[in-house]
């Protein structure tokens, strides 16, 4: 079983893009990057939350990439493609997590029977409660959805406190801070202003799911050692967004 929760959250969902999983600017997979954030994550649970994970798939492939232009790929079947991706990404996770000793269960909303279980609600949330990491692929299972969308809606069927969203960045800023050293990092936000001002935190749906429910997002740097551990403690890092303007 898992040991209570030292830190604010109980279950946490932690939503990893695909490029956290290749050096930047790279596509593939590499095992030195999967093992850094998989350490990480270990640590994080060995603090008594419980963590399941949302994976995305672009560092293999993203369905968008084939609807472009006169692709001969249906844009469904490019999302189902993007989906395989994600399940490639969980399998590499998974490994990678349990070569530190951490024991785990791959999920897919896509039935994989050879490779990971079918995401069924109540497994997953035992699994969570046996002190497992549960990893989440195959998306939400239908095209036309992002996974941003996918970790919303596994964090509301599984209750979860919180919606993590680990990226390459120090949190939400008001432009892209690759592209413009003059933007300016939030620390606080709220669902309404994210909406008005057209952050880009998650996909429109994905903050509509959190706005509606009540569900608290964390946008923060995963590359700093450290930071999924800090996060899951309640410190104050990365971009919070919730219902009502912090006091």
């Amino acid at each position: 079983m898992t040991a209570p929760a030292k830190g604010p959250y109980s279950r946490v969902i932690l939503k990893l893009s695909g490029e956290s999983f290749a050096p930047p600017g790279e596509r593939g997979i590499s095992m030195t990057d999967v093992v850094h954030i998989s350490a990480q994550t270990y640590r994080a649970k060995q603090q008594g939350v419980e963590i399941a994970i949302v994976i995305g798939g672009g560092n293999i492939l993203r369905g968008a990439q084939f609807t472009a232009g006169n692709s001969s790929v249906h844009e469904a079947t490019a999302h189902y493609m993007g989906m395989l991706a994600t399940v490639i990404n969980g399998l590499a996770l998974q490994d990678a997590l349990e070569s530190l000793g951490c024991e785990t269960r791959l999920m897919s909303a896509i039935k994989m029977d050879g490779v990971a279980e079918p995401f069924i609600r109540r497994r997953a949330r035992r699994h969570l409660e046996k002190g497992r990491i549960v990893i989440l692929a195959g998306g939400t299972g239908a095209p036309f959805v992002t996974t941003d969308t996918a970790a919303a809606q596994k964090a509301l069927e599984l209750e979860a406190d919180i919606l993590m969203k680990a990226t390459r960045v120090d949190g939400v800023y008001s432009d892209d801070p690759e592209k413009n050293p003059h933007a300016v990092l939030y620390r606080d936000l709220t669902f309404e202003q994210v909406r008005n001002q057209n952050l880009r935190v998650m996909d429109p749906t994905a903050i509509a799911h959190c706005m509606e429910h009540d569900l608290p997002i964390l946008v923060f740097n995963y590359r700093e050692d450290g930071n999924i551990e800090r996060a899951v403690r309640g410190e104050t890092i990365g971009t919070r967004v919730t219902s009502k303007a912090s006091e």
